[in-house]
């Protein structure tokens, strides 16, 4: 077979129309986004040290005992926060007691502060409300919904029965690009239940508008329904925790299934501007977002030594995702006093861990051996040092049958917020 005759003309010739055609294709072809230099220095993760942190813990306890107002915060759970522009924090508290609170002793003759309704007698619980800090971090109002003389919940109750819990919230545009901010509180609205579900039964996610400076709630949408799921341990609630990154919100949520040890994690995500726009939510499935909620596949599946509590945080650590949850599968009582972690270099994993044990300090009690501790929730808005603030909820849970509020009510501590500050390290292979 003849070879093909190549002359001097047709070398020269070939690096001229490779320069000229990659020229032309350059000007047609957009220029692709830098590669994210994160996923590049993304390492493994897990807390080293922590320490407990008396600024925030004494900052709410001073103001939960002054009785300068007694329709203001004494107690809650459920603790989150959000900085807002002007440099203050609004935190979020799901079941919230207002009321007077006593020097001690309490009636049982024991050397605690306790709690009273104003008239004197037993206290009445509020499914939700706000505290206002100052830029300094000083609590200084408190935010409820009803009126003056009848204190309700900021976040009011469902038309037909049951309660919203906030969960996390953010600050973002009023409508996408728009230089108005609102703040958006994540809801968890349950209704009344029993048994396997006496803490109730998920309903919807929610999300409120409130405005900015003022704090005036605008309105509430419905997000994520779960009821249409009929299986209620198989429901999602979302808003455990809300991260932002790259002009979305990464909204983190999970399933409560019966029997299970541990909870399967879950994620959504939204455009900026658009969190309480249902058509805006997107869902991981485990190979895609899509826009159909029952199509969602965990992304922490809970099972064996895996899985994560009722409630969880998860929070950015330089280029690593960082989750914390109570250590929920490892048996005996580490669900009730254990925070465990869990790391990943996506939002939507793959997840790494559990890695690392943090026992936090619980305050003594009168019965010391039913005070559980729950709830860690990150606020990376005072991290310092490079060390985040960790938050936990206290509560006292006796044996079954046996109710909280006389010992929540006979030891104001036992229903507070307490601080960590936790540091973290490189993971070991």
């Amino acid at each position: 077979m003849p070879r093909p005759t190549v002359t001097r003309t047709t070398i020269a010739a070939v690096p001229l129309l490779l320069i000229l055609l990659l020229t032309a294709v350059a000007l047609l072809v957009p220029a692709l986004p830098p590669a994210a230099p994160d996923r590049a220095v993304c390492t493994g993760r897990t807390p080293v040290s922590w320490s407990a942190d008396p600024v925030p813990t004494d900052a709410f306890a001073r103001y939960g005992d002054d009785n300068t107002r007694t329709d203001d915060w004494t107690g809650g759970d459920g603790t989150h926060s959000v900085r807002l522009p002007d440099g203050r924090t609004l935190w979020l508290f799901s079941d919230t007691f207002l009321d007077r609170v006593h020097p001690p002793p309490n009636p049982q003759g024991q050397p605690y502060s306790w709690r009273t309704a104003d008239s004197g007698g037993t206290p009445y619980l509020r499914h939700n409300s706000l505290v206002v800090t100052s830029p300094a971090g000083r609590p200084e109002r408190t935010l409820t919904g009803g009126g003056p003389t009848a204190p309700g919940p900021f976040f009011p109750d469902p038309p037909g029965g049951g309660w919203r819990w906030p969960v996390h919230a953010r600050v973002e545009p009023r409508t996408p690009g728009s230089p108005e901010k609102v703040v958006r509180v994540l809801l968890w609205n349950r209704v009344p239940g029993t048994g396997t579900w006496v803490f109730g039964v998920p309903q919807a996610t929610e999300v409120a508008t409130l405005s900015l400076p003022g704090l005036h709630l605008e309105g509430i949408s419905r997000t994520v329904e779960a009821a249409t799921v009929a299986d209620p341990g198989r429901r999602v609630l979302y808003g455990a925790a809300a991260v932002a990154d790259r002009g979305r919100t990464y909204v983190f949520g999970g399933d409560d299934p019966p029997g299970s040890p541990a909870d399967s994690a879950y994620l959504a995500r939204v455009p900026d501007g658009r969190l309480a726009d249902r058509g805006a939510w997107l869902f991981w499935d485990g190979a895609h977002w899509q826009r159909r909620p029952e199509r969602a596949a965990p992304v922490l599946r809970g099972g064996g030594r895996r899985g994560v509590g009722s409630a969880f945080t998860v929070v950015r650590d330089g280029a690593t995702w960082l989750l914390f949850t109570m250590d929920t599968p490892a048996g005996g009582t580490a669900g009730i006093r254990t925070i465990t972690s869990y790391w990943s270099c996506s939002p939507q994993g793959p997840w790494h861990g559990p890695n690392g044990r943090i026992t936090p300090p619980r305050p003594a009690g009168p019965d010391p051996g039913h005070i559980a501790v729950y709830n860690p929730q990150a606020h990376p808005e005072f991290t310092a040092g490079g060390a985040v603030l960790l938050s936990y909820d206290v509560n006292w849970l006796g044996p079954p049958g046996v109710p909280a509020d006389p010992q929540v009510n006979g030891d104001v501590a036992l229903y507070r917020p307490r601080f960590l500050r936790v540091r973290t390290a490189p993971a070991q292979p």
